[in-house]
């Protein structure tokens, strides 16, 4: 009987070895199509080995996977969840912030935005997760971004992809399509999503709403039974700049492991054919560049990379053009505009503003569209998305824009159309908001009673105490600022029969973001003290000793707090008059000291007056040189840095 439990046992072992290795075989298979981008291809066998009930994190990371990166968002997410749930311990992080996305294309936003906590948490220096923690608003700025287009009808798209619009200069739309030739006849189908490869067609834009013509098949020798696609041409028109498959001189080349990889060319046009097409010369067997973007002038060309020094996915880079039709050494343009994910499909329009593609940024979904402003040097600003009802929560990208007329088209797998990518029309109706604004706002009241303070003043200064604005509290004590981002500020608020108060505040880069800063005042001024001529007005008041630097004498932040509370004594009592006394150490000789005093003094005056509206009748004062000292740091005598600086101050005499 024991025999036969341990042969029973032995034999669904086996079985089950049998079973588990045949799954695994069936696995290498998949892998392999899988490794060359045969998406659909793997997806049959890996639903099929799942449906067996089959189960392995390589399972479902690569079934999410084979819909992820066909832009089929919503069916990668069970497979994601699976992954997730089963196997949380053993995963990439990366699948965490694919699952977010995913969980966007279905618009479960609050979902999606607890997992890129969890992808913060395991991922924090990803610039996606700072990009994320930083606007954990994005929602409410796009709402704010919304609206300022309004989407046009085409008819011109087909059942097949239609993405990748630009504009030459005869009025038309270049566009790329894997609806076929003029035969109808369509190519052999990609083993990525098995489609037909693409051709670049052309169609006339009527101007007055966006809408295209009968799209025609581009003449010349730039259309081949491979992947064409994402033009750029020349200001005259006569040169084109286009995405192709590595297929050079009738020859089609691979990476190391296989894989055929996008490259540009270039192209001009001779009796209305394309031809002389040339492979640029920066290009790679072992890396894409492709989806150029020419600058107005021609200098510069934009393309996205994955490059060895890229970031993410795909990264932006530029690269100069020079007169002779040379070209420079590629410039990736950095972590402003690139992250740990895609960022493709750039647009420079004739202002200079660049458009482009990008799941790394915060956005509705898939791709978004952002657009980044010209800076000094060749930088750009931070991206801002464009909002709907460009964006969705599907893929966008591939937008330009003409900024004359305002007409403009981008491509999108949303909903509703007619293909598996469509382009689609816009007019823009208002101007995107594209700088970085915060603001500052907040409550002023008595540190004690929690009075609340009107008619307080309100300085906001720069980070060295120079005063930017100045406002006074309204009758509900409140005072408004508008900040800049990512800038550090002082606020320092004042009134008299007060203390003067200030706070650091450094903005973050959270685009419409707004800062809450209540002050509160502690009395100050003399509060019934017996004050009579004679008196250091800065004991009376408890004042931190006024330094000064060594050998200098202009006013230090620390002590600029400290004459905001004189000023706020002489505008409390009106008839208040002081002598200013200044004083040195003794480490200079006594000439240069007694100059170096004089203009303590001067500095000091010239701040209460000038800042504090003072009358200047109401302020005397002179240096005293080293004929002052308050301890034993005569010439020659050695002493302390620390000793030294108790000698470097100032006195507040009252006069009257």
């Amino acid at each position: 009987m024991i025999l036969i439990k341990y042969s029973i046992h032995i034999y669904i072992s086996l079985l089950l070895s049998g079973i588990i290795f045949s799954q695994e075989k069936r696995m290498a298979k998949a892998d392999e199509n899988f490794n060359r981008y045969a998406f659909v291809d793997a997806r049959k066998i890996y639903l099929q080995v799942a449906e067996s009930g089959y189960e392995s994190p390589d399972l479902f990371k690569k079934l999410g996977d084979s819909y992820y990166f066909n832009a089929r968002l919503e069916d990668a997410i069970p497979w994601y969840e699976k992954l997730i749930t089963s196997y949380a311990n053993q995963i990439d992080p990366e699948y965490l912030f694919r699952y977010s996305q995913s969980l966007k294309s279905i618009q479960r936003y609050e979902e999606a935005d607890k997992v890129m906590e969890k992808f913060n948490t395991l991922m924090g220096n990803d610039q996606r997760a700072e990009f994320f923690m930083n606007t954990r608003d994005y929602l409410k700025f796009i709402e704010m971004q919304s609206g300022k287009f309004r989407l046009l009808k085409l008819s011109v798209n087909s059942k097949y992809s239609d993405y990748a619009p630009s504009f030459n200069n005869q009025g038309q739309l270049i566009f790329a399509s894997s609806r076929g030739g003029n035969s109808g006849m369509s190519k052999v189908v990609h083993e990525w999503d098995e489609m037909p490869f693409l051709d670049l067609f052309s169609s006339t834009i009527i101007e007055a709403n966006g809408i295209l013509q009968t799209p025609k098949r581009l003449k010349g020798k730039i259309n081949t039974k491979f992947h064409e696609s994402s033009t750029s041409f020349s200001k005259d028109g006569n040169t084109v700049y286009f995405t192709r498959n590595n297929y050079t001189k009738r020859k089609l080349g691979a990476n190391e492991a296989g894989t055929i990889l996008l490259k540009l060319y270039r192209a001009t046009l001779e009796n209305n054919k394309w031809t002389n097409i040339e492979e640029l010369p920066f290009n790679s067997n072992e890396y894409s560049i492709a989806h150029p973007a020419l600058s107005a002038d021609g200098t510069k060309l934009y393309f996205a990379s994955d490059m060895p020094d890229s970031r993410g996915l795909s990264d932006l880079y530029v690269i100069d053009v020079h007169e002779d039709g040379t070209f420079g050494t590629p410039k990736n343009l950095g972590d402003r505009i690139n992250t740990e994910g895609r960022e493709t499909f750039p647009y420079i329009s004739d202002s200079g503003q660049l458009y482009f593609a990008s799941d790394g940024h915060i956005g509705l979904g898939g791709l978004d569209i952002f657009v980044a402003v010209p800076e000094e040097f060749g930088l750009f600003s931070i991206p801002y998305n464009v909002g709907k009802p460009v964006n969705s929560s599907e893929d966008d990208f591939t937008f330009v824009l003409n900024e004359n007329t305002k007409i403009g088209y981008f491509s999108s797998n949303r909903a509703g159309g007619k293909g598996n990518d469509d382009i689609y029309s816009f007019k823009q109706t208002e101007e995107l908001i594209t700088t970085c604004n915060q603001y500052l706002t907040g409550v002023v009241t008595d540190a004690n009673t929690r009075e609340i303070l009107k008619n307080a003043e309100v300085f906001l200064l720069d980070d060295n105490n120079y005063e930017l604005k100045r406002t006074v509290t309204d009758a509900k004590g409140v005072y408004k600022f508008d900040l800049e981002c990512e800038t550090p500020y002082i606020i320092r608020a004042n009134k008299i029969a007060y203390s003067p108060t200030e706070v650091p505040l450094i903005t973050n880069n959270i685009l419409e973001y707004r800062h809450d800063l209540s002050l509160q005042l502690g009395k100050g001024g003399l509060q019934g003290k017996e004050a009579k001529p004679g008196d250091d007005l800065a004991k009376l008041l408890n004042l931190e000793v006024i330094y000064f630097d060594l050998d200098k004498s202009f006013i230090r932040s620390d002590a600029e707090v400290e004459l905001q509370k004189i000023i706020a004594a002489l505008k409390e009592y009106p008839n208040l008059k002081i002598d200013v006394r200044s004083h040195t150490d003794s480490r200079a000789n006594s000439d240069y000291n007694m100059y170096l005093s004089e203009r303590r003094a001067k500095s000091t005056i010239k701040y209460i007056v000038e800042n504090g509206k003072i009358d200047r009748f109401r302020v005397t004062g002179r240096g005293y040189g080293e004929t002052g000292l308050i301890n034993k740091c005569a010439d020659g005598v050695p002493c302390s840095d620390g000793e030294h600086q108790l000698n470097r101050r100032s006195e507040f005499i009252i006069l009257q």
